[in-house]
């Protein structure tokens, strides 16, 4: 027999959007259940890298969420554009009167939100499989899901799909009512750990005619650091000296100290795509995050998108259950979307910007430069850039 369980607000997946939509909630007294299908140590150990924007750290600290960042994040008020043989720095505080960006992965973003949630007794269920969505049109959705292989369901008001591009949240939509935008780009990103400290203060970008490269941190003893590469390499095909090699080529320059070596603790290679599907909201189901848009990693836009879209949503089910208002839900697909293509735009053209392309030519390639001139070298190319990448302002 099914068992039929009753919550408010049904979060299918447990990222940061699921996580963070349950989070807000909670502080409004509005319940909440999230499902995700992996194990809590599973999503906890997903090491992905995090740039948060300064309106996604003040969300986090306006929700309680800031003594992690605040005891092992690195703000940033600067980033370095390194190519024809050159540093360029953008200090992108100047030039938007104060606003940073925190070097925070996402991963301790996850698991401080988790800790939040069940320190507080909220109703997280990992290893839970979502199995289908009904009755999205109706008042009383429906959450179809496993517990030991058992089926169950969860009748709720409203259901958030935040299970990322692969999950079925967006496929529960009708296709014909929904149209998809999508991007795959000739090339990818090999990412390697480092047990050696940062080689420059700020995060920094090669931009070199035989790739991109990047130097982030993890912390201030290790380094994080891609390089271009073919989209069907592999981390095989790449030994810690032929790695170091090509770091070295794309990001050290004539006026700063050259790249740091150390040993390589782990190595992963990461597709680039631009994807977005809209509407994002169908009934009662709104899809947020990578369930609804994915970014290339340059922009570093991915988990602040998140953010942004959740920012919307709990404001629209808070004003359902406070205001018997459905005005804001109403406009959550287009509210967010104004704002995502956006950052579709900045994401994109940073990425054909700093990539090489299959069979790009000398003339591409002096388009690209003088792209790089422009950016770096007049106030409105760094002030484009640093509204963009310090983030743009919330629809809500």
């Amino acid at each position: 027999m099914t068992r039929t369980d009753r919550t408010q607000v049904a979060i299918v997946g447990g990222g940061p959007a699921g996580l963070l939509l349950s989070h807000l909630l909670h502080l409004e007294g509005i319940e909440s259940v999230v499902l995700e299908h992996r194990s809590q140590d599973h999503v906890q150990s997903r090491l992905r890298a995090g740039v948060l924007e300064q309106g996604t750290v003040d969300t986090l600290r306006d929700a309680g969420l800031g003594a992690g960042m605040a005891a092992r994040g690195m703000p940033q008020t600067a980033i370095d554009f390194r190519f024809g043989r050159r540093s360029h720095l953008i200090d992108f505080t100047h030039e938007t009167g104060g606003r940073q960006v925190m070097v925070y992965p996402q991963h301790e973003v996850v698991t401080d939100l988790i800790r939040a949630r069940l320190e507080a007794g909220g109703q997280v269920w990992f290893d839970t499989p979502v199995t289908q969505l009904d009755d999205l049109t109706t008042s009383r959705p429906v959450v179809h899901y496993e517990v030991d292989g058992e089926p169950h369901q969860l009748r709720c008001d409203i259901v958030a799909g935040c299970d990322g591009f692969r999950g079925l949240s967006r496929e529960a939509m009708p296709a014909d009512a929904r149209t998809s935008y999508d991007r795959i780009y000739p090339f990818a990103w090999l990412g390697i750990l480092a047990e050696v400290p940062p080689a420059a203060p700020t995060v920094t970008w090669g931009c070199h005619e035989s790739g991109f490269a990047m130097l982030s941190f993890r912390s201030s003893t290790v380094s994080r650091l891609y390089l271009q590469c073919a989209p069907d390499d592999k981390p095989e095909n790449w030994s810690d000296d032929r790695i170091w090699h090509t770091l070295h080529e794309r990001l050290d320059v004539d006026d700063m100290p050259p790249l740091i070596e150390g040993r390589i603790t782990q190595k992963g290679v990461t597709g680039m795509r631009s994807f977005l599907s809209e509407p994002m909201q169908h009934g009662r189901l709104f899809l947020a995050g990578d369930a609804a848009h994915i970014v290339p990693p340059t922009g570093a836009k991915g988990l602040n998108a998140a953010v942004a879209d959740i920012r919307v949503l709990s404001r629209g089910i808070l004003d359902f259950y406070r205001r018997a208002s459905t005005d804001v839900l109403d406009q959550y697909s287009a509210l967010c979307l104004e704002r995502m293509w956006l950052v579709q735009r900045f994401s994109a053209g940073l990425c054909t910007m700093v990539h090489q392309f299959p069979g790009q030519g000398a003339f591409e390639r002096r388009l690209q430069r003088a792209d790089l001139d422009t950016l770096t070298g007049t106030h409105a190319g760094r002030l484009a850039f640093s509204e963009n990448f310090t983030g743009l302002p919330y629809a809500i």
